[in-house]
């Protein structure tokens, strides 16, 4: 029988400082965030570890909520309230997730291919 992993202990309320909503605009689960610098910011100094967690896993590059919630053990509610205190305290960057693409247009496509096959 093979082991499971353990898994982190830390009740979601601890993480959200017992908070019901976060600071700021609403995030979604697909919300990329990202670090604003290389240098760790004065603000994150008098956040808990876990904002110092999220930020140091955002700094070589962007991730969704989902996925930095993910890396991080937590639930997605509980990460979107840390990223919101890192957002609001200048630390982090929050964009809108990337939309939908629409479909496209089934006669044009079918017009791009002829034209495609009509220049062998």
């Amino acid at each position: 029988m093979t082991p499971t992993p353990r898994r982190r202990m830390v009740p979601a309320y601890l993480a959200t400082g017992g908070r019901t909503r976060p600071g700021g605009d609403g995030f979604e689960r697909l919300t990329v965030l990202f670090a604003t610098g290389a240098e760790q910011p004065s603000a994150l100094a008098e956040l808990e570890a876990e904002h110092r967690r999220l930020w140091d896993l955002l700094r070589p590059g962007a991730l969704t909520v989902v996925e930095a919630a993910a890396h991080l053990r937590l639930p997605v509610s509980a990460t979107v309230f840390l990223a919101a205190d890192l957002v609001e305290a200048g630390c982090l960057h929050a964009r809108a997730p990337i939309p939908r693409a629409q479909q496209t247009d089934r006669s044009l496509v079918e017009r791009l291919l002829v034209g495609l096959r009509t220049l062998r």
